[in-house]
This record gives C-alpha cells, sequence and structure tokens, in this order.
C-alpha cells in the first residue's frame, strides 16, 4: 500500500496553495475581476490555474504545513498582499472617476446620479461613463495581463514568511491616495479650463445685456460644450490610463 507523509503531501500543496491564496486575495478586490457578475466558483478556478500556470516563473518558495504556528501568519501575510495589488489597480478607476465627476459638477450634470450596484454609492452619470471607458481601455491595453504580472512579480518583492504589516509598511499605500486627486485633476483639467471659459463669457454677458437671462442659455451651452469638450479629450484618456497602471504594478514589481 502506497503512503505519503504529511511533508511529502505538503511539499507538493505548499508551492501552489500559498500563491492561490494571495491571487484569489486579487481577484476579490481587484476592478472588473471582483464584479458580482463574476461568480465566486470562477474566481475560485481561475486563480487555481494562474497559481499553477505561474510556478515556473516563481521563486523558491518556503514549505509551510498547514498545521504550522505559522500558517495564520502566512494566511495573513498572502490576503493582505492580494488585496493591497487590488487596491492599487482601482486607484487607476478612482482617479478616472474623480475626472468625470468633476466635470459632470462643471457641466450641471451632477443631479443625474443614481445608484451603482458595483460600488454601492451615489455616482452621476458622467463619472460612470468615465469608469465604462475606463473599464474598457483596461482590457484594451492589457490592464489584466500587467495585473497578472504584479501578482508574479510580488513573489519576489513581498516574499512569503514576511509579516504582513512588515508588508504594508513597504508598499506605502497610503502615498497612493495622493495619486487619485493629481490624476484625476490633470484629466479633468482641459474641461475645467474650457467650461470656465464659458462661466466667464456667461458673466460679462449678464452684466453687458441684464436683460438677457444668462442661466437660461447657461446651462444648453455649458451641456454642448461639455459634452462636445469630451468628445475631443477622450482619444487622449488613454495616456494616463496607462501610466496610473504603471505607476500601480511598480509598487509591487519592484520597478
Amino acid at each position: 500500500m502506497i503512503t505519503f507523509s504529511e511533508a511529502q503531501i505538503m511539499a507538493v500543496v505548499s508551492p501552489v496553495f500559498w500563491p492561490f491564496l494571495r491571487i484569489l486575495a486579487v481577484f476579490s478586490s481587484a476592478p472588473i475581476f471582483s464584479a458580482r457578475a463574476v461568480p465566486m466558483r470562477t474566481k475560485v478556478a481561475l486563480a487555481m490555474l494562474v497559481a499553477i500556470c505561474a510556478q515556473a516563473g516563481l521563486p523558491e518558495q518556503e514549505v509551510v504545513s498547514l498545521t504550522s504556528p505559522n500558517a495564520f501568519a502566512m494566511v495573513l501575510q498572502q490576503v493582505v498582499v492580494g488585496v493591497a495589488i487590488g487596491l492599487a489597480v482601482r486607484i487607476v478607476f478612482a482617479a478616472v472617476e474623480l475626472a468625470g465627476e468633476v466635470i459632470g459638477l462643471q457641466m450641471g450634470l451632477n443631479f443625474a446620479g443614481f445608484f451603482d450596484p458595483t460600488t454601492n454609492q451615489q455616482t452621476s452619470a458622467v463619472g460612470r461613463f468615465f469608469g465604462n471607458i475606463t473599464m474598457l481601455l483596461f482590457v484594451v491595453l492589457n490592464g489584466h495581463l500587467m495585473l497578472l504580472y504584479a501578482v508574479v512579480a510580488s513573489f519576489e518583492t513581498f516574499p512569503l514568511g514576511a509579516s504582513a504589516f512588515e508588508s504594508i509598511n513597504r508598499m506605502r499605500l497610503h502615498e497612493l491616495g495622493a495619486v487619485v486627486f493629481r490624476y484625476g485633476l490633470w484629466i479633468a483639467l482641459p474641461m475645467i479650463g474650457m467650461l470656465l471659459f464659458i462661466n466667464i463669457v456667461l458673466g460679462f454677458v449678464s452684466r453687458i445685456a441684464p436683460q438677457m437671462n444668462a442661466f437660461a442659455i447657461g446651462f444648453p451651452l455649458t451641456l454642448s460644450v461639455g459634452l462636445v469638450g469630451i468628445a475631443a479629450t477622450l482619444p487622449m484618456l488613454d495616456a494616463p490610463v496607462l501610466a496610473l497602471m504603471k505607476l500601480a504594478t511598480e509598487v509591487f514589481t519592484g520597478g
């Protein structure tokens, strides 16, 4: 009768199980992968497939038994690093959606808000539109491949066995919060300047011709100029999205 010891079993299971936990945590927090439309069974199966396929590119790992005292610390580290990767990629979407919210506010369209079930919060039409465009760009620019590369490279930057709190300290994810506002305002700046110019012109018109109702023509004018401006600046959205994706993945690839 063929028998296997616990050490032999863990030598086969451990190299796959710990990467599987980290990848599953990424798929539970990263955009698109964490959508409610993606069944949990699909996420688990995809995480297992990626963990098995990534074995050739992973560095030598420490074999840790599931009954070891360090098992809980290992689980905590994989979950923390995986969720951090997903949250870093969400910075890309948050920055572009912030630009959409600012543009919608300048256009006067922020009153057209609705409940977004994916984020469980109230969003405007322009912000949601920019979010959908970012989702398409994320796939077209191979953002999903960059995400998988960041996950595999994170095993060298944050190897197995390190402390979860030490990994958080090295990531410095709090610094990525400023990236949302910096890139969001960068994307929205052309539209802000254009709509600010229209509002200044309307201010002069209301002073020169008081009999003209500036409020009656102000909303259709800002709405029309805003839509034209969005159509003109939308083809240039790929540059900031690509820069954001590189910035988010370099934290984990050591670039």
